[in-house]
């Protein structure tokens, strides 16, 4: 569709969309102001204000609350999508990457990690969901983290609620509905149990949240789609997100992006690999060790390759032993906190790069060595939600809790749990008690075990996800 002729005046919109970029990251050039008129006009009454001008005076001159902003940024991004958006790139993730993976990983642990980043209303996510319940026969058997995360709370509602319309299956295979869906008696289609079941619907902000990071679980993924994100950011927010991405996938693991986002430069950490009508990006595989990453063609770069955030490289395998085996010589000398503290730097290491059991175990062993500290108990039920293993994570939180009550972390991530496996209520009130916890601590105060999160951040974060949780379910 052509855009329509602006209404605003030009120099109005000019500084309009350079304070939207400063203050959401989002970009938009002078041949989409007629979309930031959209945008802005739609969050208006958001925002009290009767009609497009004047918002747009009261946005150059007002300060807005984080949650504010998210609102804006909200409104000024699409968000559209439907069910198997993009077939060229949903049959190259099908074909070439989760049927060799799925053969490779059969053989050596059954788990697979994948994140949907900006996932709007749940489409792409149970999309995924939906494709492998076709690959993988013994489902159940399989370790499976389908994470899907985005900023705007109504949204992730109605990802959770999994009913949608007609709209939502323009261009769906044949067959869809009646295969994965119920219809209602309001003629809208309900999702089934199960493919939402695979699902953990999440609140994370792309361009101010923490992650990688075992308190989001947003680590060692293997595949993350963030496909018509990062189009709407500024330059140097898509590169900041991009140097993110690369740290939160394992050593093969792949980012999909849309087919108008490709870029070298942008993802330069990344190598560029060629299909037929596409360009993915795979993370550093070694071409000689014979894995299935290693069969495909990686594109030259036709741009120069600029490294705009220091990448660390990964850890290997033989340094990781060395490293392992000198602390094991230090812990032979250590007092007990010291070596607990050491064993936990282990275990922290190992989660990054998707070692998980060798995480576990190191975790324990701190646990042995120091007991009663409910750091390491909050740890270990980080990496067992990492492995899927939900129960026994929620029986670590609890422990952690028994061990301090006002565990900040321990209650946020016991709200997680609940809210993915439906229990509202229960989510909405370790929720709430991580809000009221969080009035003992000062704004700007980095939270134990939080990577980094301070506790205004972490308190706007839990206000959202209150706001994305089912309101019939929880005001039962």
């Amino acid at each position: 569709m052509q855009n329509m002729r602006p209404v605003l005046p030009t120099e109005l919109l000019s500084r309009l969309s350079e304070i939207v970029a400063i203050r959401t990251g989002l970009y938009f050039p002078p041949e989409r102001w007629s979309d930031l008129e959209r945008g802005i006009a739609a969050a208006a009454s958001d925002f009290n204000c009767p009609d497009l001008e004047s918002c747009a005076h009261w946005l150059l001159s007002a300060p807005l609350s984080r949650h504010m902003t998210e609102i804006l940024a909200s409104c000024l991004s699409i968000g559209e999508t439907y069910f198997f958006r993009e077939k060229q790139n949903l049959n190259i993730l099908e074909e070439r990457i989760l049927i060799p993976l799925i053969q490779s990983r059969r053989q050596h642990g059954q788990r697979l990690r994948i994140w949907s980043a900006g996932c709007s209303t749940g489409e792409e996510a149970y999309t995924i969901a939906i494709l492998l319940n076709r690959l993988i026969p013994d489902l159940k058997a399989w370790n499976i983290t389908i994470l899907a995360t985005d900023f705007n709370p109504q949204a992730l509602r109605k990802a959770a609620q999994g009913v949608y319309g007609e709209w939502s299956f323009r261009n769906a295979p044949a067959g869809l509905r009646e295969r994965y869906f119920n219809k209602r008696s309001d003629g809208r289609y309900e999702i089934q149990s199960y493919i939402r079941e695979m699902v953990t619907f999440s609140y994370l902000n792309l361009a101010d949240d923490v992650y990688p990071s075992l308190s989001n679980n947003t680590s060692a993924m293997d595949v993350i789609l963030c496909r018509n994100v990062l189009m709407y950011f500024t330059p140097q927010l898509a590169k900041h997100v991009a140097g993110k991405f690369y740290h939160s996938l394992v050593t093969d693991g792949w980012l999909i992006v849309s087919p108008t986002e490709t870029s070298n430069s942008l993802f330069s950490p990344l190598m560029p690999v060629a299909f037929p009508g596409a360009v993915l990006y795979r993370k550093g595989a070694n071409t000689d060790s014979g894995s299935y990453a290693s069969k495909y063609e990686v594109v030259q770069p036709s741009e120069p390759a600029e490294t705009v955030i220091p990448v660390l490289p990964d850890v290997q395998q033989q340094s990781a032993d060395a490293e392992i085996s000198a602390v094991r010589d230090e812990l032979r000398q250590s007092p007990q906190p010291a070596a607990s503290e050491s064993l936990s730097d282990l275990a922290h290491h190992c989660a990054n790069q998707g070692r998980l059991d060798e995480a576990l175990a190191w975790c324990e062993k701190a646990i042995a060595v120091d007991r009663l500290n409910p750091s390491l108990h909050y740890l270990g039920a980080a990496i067992l939600l990492e492995q899927g293993r939900h129960d026994l994570a929620g029986q670590w939180l609890m422990r952690t809790l028994y061990l301090d009550p006002d565990f900040v972390l321990a209650h946020f991530s016991l709200g997680n749990l609940h809210q993915s496996q439906g229990r509202y209520r229960q989510a909405q009130r370790h929720f709430k008690n991580v809000l009221t916890l969080l009035h003992h601590h000062q704004q700007n105060e980095i939270l134990q075990e939080a990577d980094g999160l301070t506790a205004g951040r972490l308190a706007e974060i839990v206000t959202s996800m209150l706001d994305s949780l089912p309101q019939l379910e929880v005001n039962v």
